[in-house]
């Protein structure tokens, strides 16, 4: 048998330190550098306000003039004030409106759209349902809450003319005037708005889906709810986690919908955690106990976002645990 022995220039053996030295280095500080340009931006944009603002929160200042430093006050006056507790009351039914009922429907509408409709109808169907479905989106808050402020209108509301056609004028109300449905009101224009990003998640994530999965719940006499509930549900559950994190969070930071559509009101009944700190903010100009509201409610979506994404790899950890 031959062996080949590899040499160097001068017929030498190569040492281990000769062919290091002569393999090309790999770029080790080359990620850090395309990296640089996103954390100077992610400091100068998110950090260094943040911390302004926490510094503001423990001072008295009317936004002119020296800020007189006061410690926690303005958090303990916050932790007593019912206006504050009512505007995050106020979210949770945001939460409910942005991020539970989208992600049921957009769950049901997407797997409807993917099996119904693109099997009976064809993919351009489905595309242009789609698109519908995710228009709202793409359309700026503030002329898609003009337009509903049209349609929700106390006198000659589409709304209200609407149902006057068809015989239920009884029905007819002042939808964003009266805090008995102003609140409610909001919620489902925001159900409207919200449910097309769920929708378009999901559809990316039923491509994915082994249709071998599919052919054998069929063949084993499993409907199209089984084939949901069994198939469907476990294999897009990344994507579930992605989209209740990312509305939740879009729900308890809400702003332009309210600020068009009611601007908190009637009777602060559709106040939220980031108008009320507008409104403190600007109009009160309490800066001070404004800087308060906002770094509360940044921390708790903060926290919550934490705790979305430790659920989450905690799911795909165990699911990788029951594949080995």
């Amino acid at each position: 048998m031959t062996v080949t022995v590899k040499r160097g220039e001068r017929g030498g053996r190569v040492t281990k330190k000769q062919q290091h030295a002569k393999s090309p280095r790999r770029p080790r500080d080359s990620y850090t550098l395309f990296l640089l340009p996103g954390i100077l931006a992610f400091i100068a944009i998110i950090i260094v306000p943040f911390l302004m603002n926490t510094g503001v929160s423990f001072t008295d200042w009317q936004g002119v003039g020296a800020p007189k430093w006061t410690g926690l006050a303005n958090y303990r006056e916050l932790m007593d004030d019912s206006e504050f507790w009512a505007s995050f009351r106020h979210s949770l039914f945001m939460v409910v409106a942005m991020a539970a009922v989208p992600t049921v429907v957009g769950l049901v509408l997407a797997a409807a759209l993917f099996d119904f409709v693109g099997k009976h109808f064809g993919t351009k169907t489905v595309a242009v349902l789609r698109a519908c479905f995710y228009l709202p989106q793409v359309l700026p808050i503030a002329v898609a809450g003009i337009v509903w402020s049209w349609i929700l209108a106390p006198e000659n509301g589409s709304l209200n003319e609407l149902l006057k056609a068809i015989g239920l004028g009884s029905l007819q109300q002042d939808w964003l005037g009266d805090p008995d449905f102003a609140l409610y009101s909001v919620m489902g224009v925001m159900v409207w708005v919200q449910i097309g990003f769920p929708l378009v998640i999901f559809m990316a994530g039923l491509q994915r889906v082994d249709p071998q999965l599919y052919e054998a719940a069929e063949l084993d006499g499993a409907g199209w709810w089984r084939r949901f509930w069994h198939v469907t549900l476990p294999q897009i559950r990344p994507e579930i986690y992605v989209v209740l994190v990312w509305c939740t969070i879009a729900a308890l930071k809400v702003f332009g919908a309210v600020y068009v559509l009611t601007k908190g009101g009637p009777g602060g009944a559709t106040n939220v955690p980031s108008y009320f700190s507008f409104t403190t903010f600007f109009e009160k100009t309490q800066v001070g106990y404004g800087a308060a509201i906002s770094t509360v409610l940044t921390v708790v979506i903060l926290v919550l976002a934490l705790i979305g994404l430790k659920l989450q790899t905690r799911a795909e950890d165990a699911e990788e645990g029951l594949r080995t």
